[in-house]
């Protein structure tokens, strides 16, 4: 088992430092969904004061040939993984768990809320400068499978249209919320917004019970292989501290942590 000892590098106290005290904060909101395009115009230069900056254009979904319509891992042949994180909570820990990635050279994706780019627009920025990938994760973060076809499809939309507006385009994944795999019917629908996959994953690191950062890594490490697609969450402070010896833990295994684009490229 991997654990967190006295003995951890000082970049690793450095980020339980920076996680202690956060707490999860679930954003939430009400705004009215709206349809998605498939293409969007650049975003515009002038903007209203007080509104975000638009994002640098974000990358379009991609149709990768050969793989199936839920994806939840790339090729085992490869020394890499993508290790993805739920986009909602406390926009700190958002920032110290990005931050931690690259001060690894680790690039993330990212699945976020749109009610959470609602209150929090400018990290829609953040995340794609730091070379990350960035995705939906449905507008309100509801159990999208049991919902009926025109709700499930309005939180796809609704997502992909705040994505658009900050990034110029619907983000490169869609991930099903409250689910590790999409019905048939919610597949369909997020290919009719304009996403060829639905992203799932085959290792759940389960951080947001918070059982402590030690656990968090060893529930990554017991099922790790090289091409997993990991799941994990902004807004636990468990998943900040756990970040650098997870890292430590890949390194040591000869893996790297890359974007689910380019694990699939």
């Amino acid at each position: 088992m991997v654990r967190v000892t006295q003995a951890e590098p000082i970049r690793r106290r450095s980020a339980l430092r920076a996680g202690a005290g956060l707490t999860a904060a679930l954003a939430t909101g009400c705004a009215a969904p709206e349809p998605a395009a498939t293409t969007a115009p650049a975003p515009k230069a002038h903007r209203t004061p007080g509104t975000a900056r638009p994002a640098r254009a974000a990358p379009a979904p991609r149709r990768f040939p050969g793989q199936p319509a839920q994806i939840d891992h790339g090729p085992r042949t490869r020394d890499r993984v993508a290790l993805t994180f739920h986009g909602q909570g406390d926009p700190a820990i958002a920032r110290a768990l990005l931050e931690e990635a690259e001060r690894a050279s680790a690039h993330v994706t990212v699945l976020a809320v749109g009610t959470w780019l609602d209150a929090h627009p400018d990290l829609a920025r953040r995340i794609l400068d730091g070379g990350h990938d960035l995705g939906n994760h449905t507008l309100h973060h509801i159990d999208i499978n049991a919902l009926s076809e025109a709700d499930a499809y309005a939180e796809i939309t609704g997502c992909a249209t705040r994505i658009r507006r900050l990034t110029g385009s619907v983000g490169t994944w869609f991930r099903p919320s409250r689910t590790q795999t999409a019905t048939p019917l919610v597949a369909r629908l997020a290919q009719r917004a304009g996403y060829p996959h639905v992203l799932s994953y085959d290792v759940d690191s389960l951080d947001f019970t918070s059982p402590g950062p030690a656990t968090v890594v060893d529930n990554v490490a017991a099922d790790l292989r090289p091409g997993s697609i990991v799941s994990l969450h902004f807004g636990y402070a468990d998943t900040v501290a756990a970040l650098p010896p997870l890292l430590d833990h890949l390194a040591g295994r000869g893996l790297s942590a890359v974007t689910c684009t380019e694990l699939l490229s």
